[in-house]
């Protein structure tokens, strides 16, 4: 049996009621990650994946099934739910949550809402990696990227929104075909908290100043 046959085994015969039912829906989204995840040989190397980037949890889920879970969260379920599930998955912080909620917020939401719900949902301490699951999945579903307004709103607010603006706008301006920044944008950057050493924030951001 494939693995596609033991995840329709255990999602297919859900009642419509569990798409109602928020935490019962994550306890159904947990089991569905453990049957994409590889042998238990694999086990402590994801647990060891898992702590250093600062999750709850890393399973080593692959991506095609993640994909499949969201594909069934948003054929069953509600508007109003699903909203509420993206900020339940961040807070519980496991890869995967962190990386389904990506893909739920890139679905969902139309024009600027992502982009604001992301803003809405982001810990104080996030991470470049978590924050940059979402950013994909957005630009990967064709969302326009926030305004400059928005981004320099986010440098005002805590170093997690600082660093979504950095990594957002670096997102776009690869895609872009790496234009001139804004007086006021490089300004905002340079101002920016960053971790000590050369981090990945640092060299993002001096890649697009120097440029």
């Amino acid at each position: 049996m494939t693995k596609s046959d033991l995840l329709d085994d255990l999602l297919s015969p859900q009642p419509a009621k569990v798409h109602h039912r928020p935490k019962r829906l994550m306890k159904v989204i947990r089991e569905a990650y453990a049957i994409g995840v590889p042998a238990f040989a694999l086990k402590s190397q994801t647990d060891r994946l898992g702590s250093s980037a600062g999750y709850a949890f890393h399973l080593g889920t692959p991506d095609d099934v993640l994909r499949r879970i969201c594909s069934w969260l948003l054929t069953n379920g509600e508007m109003n739910v699903l909203s509420g599930l993206i900020h339940e998955l961040w807070k519980r912080y496991g890869r995967e949550d962190v990386a389904l909620a990506g893909l739920l917020l890139a679905n969902i939401y139309h024009d600027n809402g992502a982009w604001v719900r992301l803003a809405e949902i982001i810990g104080k301490q996030s991470t470049a990696e978590a924050l940059l699951l979402s950013i994909e999945e957005c630009f990967r579903a064709k969302h326009a990227p926030p305004s400059e307004k928005l981004l320099l709103e986010w440098c005002t607010m805590s170093t997690a929104h600082a660093h979504l603006a950095l990594l957002t706008k670096h997102a776009n301006w690869i895609r872009s075909g790496r234009p001139d920044l804004t007086k006021e944008i490089q300004s905002a950057f340079i101002e920016i908290q960053y971790p000590d050493g050369d981090s990945l924030l640092g060299r993002i951001r001096d890649q697009m100043l120097s440029s």
